[in-house]
């Protein structure tokens, strides 16, 4: 029995042994290798593209080497970094406007019940009503400016930035503030250190689907009243059939939001999680 044992336990030792390489490798593969896997994907996205455009050989879905030199004769004649530009400023003071707005109210509603219960009836309204309604009253209201834009695109935004940070209100524990007015913390201290970091996972929920909708109705904002941008573009190459510069400010325009996702909200997620922690 002796000698069965201690065969076992050297088998055991040895399959420990050859399995050690492969799981980190395998961790970091899946974990630690996320780039790549997102790069990959991308090829795969490019080939599948290539070889749909080969089959079909429609003008309506040019070759991407076709949509790729569009881009760089745009960015050289500098129209697309113009419109591009203009897009972008748009979509972050749209943004920002929305996020703070929607937040102070979000906190309010969460921590007041009888404000919560008067304005669910505005929310809900807010919530329901469409986008395209929303940019039209603004033009007929404030004029075919970006003032009219910007408000338009906030207001669509702020009753969803107002539902997710009143959860995240409602859920912040009750014990801990307690305990941060036992140890009579300064208020500011207590909103940072305390108040804050039991928020932070909802502000970032709101701030991935701010950006998210916001993208898509600067560009309907920009198509239906203004002279520039990225969305006036689009409408220009729709009345002249022209799908590769479509396409070209199409995959530019999804460049910058990946580019935002990996560098910016990615990085400050893994950050606030650390500090909370």
């Amino acid at each position: 029995m002796t000698g069965k044992a201690e065969r076992a336990g050297r088998d055991t030792a040895a399959l420990r042994l050859a399995a050690a390489p492969v799981g980190p490798r395998v961790r970091r593969f899946w974990h630690g290798g996320d780039a790549g896997v997102r790069l990959a994907s991308l090829l795969v996205f490019v080939v599948l593209w290539h070889v749909l455009a080969v089959v079909l050989q429609s003008n309506s879905l040019p070759l991407p080497l076709t949509v790729f030199g569009r881009v760089v004769d745009e960015t050289l004649s500098l129209a697309m970094p113009y419109h591009l530009g203009i897009t972008l400023t748009r979509v972050v003071i749209a943004f920002a406007a929305a996020m703070v707005i929607g937040t102070v109210i979000g906190i309010a509603m969460g921590h007041w019940r009888k404000l919560d219960l008067f304005l669910d009836g505005w929310l809900v309204l807010g919530l329901n009503v469409p986008a395209l309604v929303t940019i039209i009253l603004c033009y007929v209201w404030f004029g075919l400016n970006d003032t009219a834009a910007i408000i338009a695109v906030a207001i669509n935004k702020i009753p969803t930035v107002i539902v997710t940070v009143r959860e995240g209100a409602r859920a912040v524990d009750p014990r801990l503030m307690q305990v941060a007015s036992a140890y009579r913390l300064p208020r500011w201290r207590t909103l940072s250190r305390v108040y804050l970091p039991q928020l932070y996972p909802y502000l970032m929920a709101a701030a991935r689907t701010g950006l998210s909708l916001i993208w898509k109705i600067v560009l309907v904002v920009e198509l239906l009243g203004r002279s520039n941008g990225i969305g006036f573009q689009l409408n220009v190459f729709f009345q002249f059939f022209d799908i590769a510069g479509i396409l070209a400010y199409t995959l530019v325009f999804a460049a910058i939001v990946l580019v935002v996702e990996a560098f910016v909200l990615r990085p400050l997620e893994r950050r606030l999680t650390r500090w909370r922690g």
